[in-house]
């Protein structure tokens, strides 16, 4: 488990909403050059994080849709999560051999707020499976990890899936050795189960 992605239309109003509900409040990330986003922190541990993730109206022009239909209104979600690996490519032609179409091992970086340059490889998030359900895989390689230095008091202490169809989400997750709990539910959500200052609380 590397971070969760909450995705928001409108940072500034999503930072304050989960102050209020979580009792931290969400540091500056930085800019994705070319994707048109940008991002807010909170660490759920010493390596583990939750991504606030909304569209960049000041940056550079995307080259491509906004990940995670972030163009369309719609309220904020968790809308998918990344898994922590050492061997990206390997993996990549693991999963491809079993059929499971991650995305290309691809480069990213954002500039943290002090100015420090952050480097990553990932499995190109924007091929999404199951709905999110799914997660991305990435490595931080030399870079720091962004929950090092993110605020902290919330910590993740659970973290499960509902889907229509959940045998299709787990054979795919026990494809790629992820284990996630997928029950039955009316539609595709992911569930974060949050200690923080307030209580225990469930972030969808």
């Amino acid at each position: 488990m590397d971070h969760l992605v909450y995705a928001t239309a409108e940072l500034e109003r999503t930072v304050a909403d989960l102050e209020k509900r979580l009792g931290v409040r969400a540091a500056p990330g930085g800019r994705h050059p070319g994707e048109g986003t940008r991002n807010a922190l909170i660490a759920l541990g010493s390596d583990c994080y939750l991504e606030i993730l909304a569209p960049d109206s000041g940056g550079s022009e995307p080259k491509r849709p906004l990940w995670l239909g972030l163009e369309k209104p719609g309220p904020p979600r968790l809308a998918a999560w990344a898994s922590r690996s050492r061997d990206l490519d390997g993996l990549f032609r693991r999963a491809s051999a079993a059929g499971v179409r991650l995305g290309s091992v691809v480069s990213g970086s954002r500039k943290r707020s002090d100015g420090a340059e952050l480097v990553w490889r990932f499995t190109d998030p924007h091929v999404v499976l199951a709905d999110g359900l799914v997660p991305f895989f990435i490595d931080w390689g030399r870079s720091p990890h962004p929950a090092s230095s993110a605020p902290d008091g919330v910590s993740l202490v659970a973290l499960r899936a509902e889907h229509p169809n959940p045998a299709e989400v787990v054979a795919v997750l026990q494809t790629l050795g992820v284990q996630l709990p997928v029950t039955k539910g009316a539609r595709p959500s992911l569930i974060a189960g949050l200690e923080t200052s307030k209580g225990f609380l469930e972030l969808r």
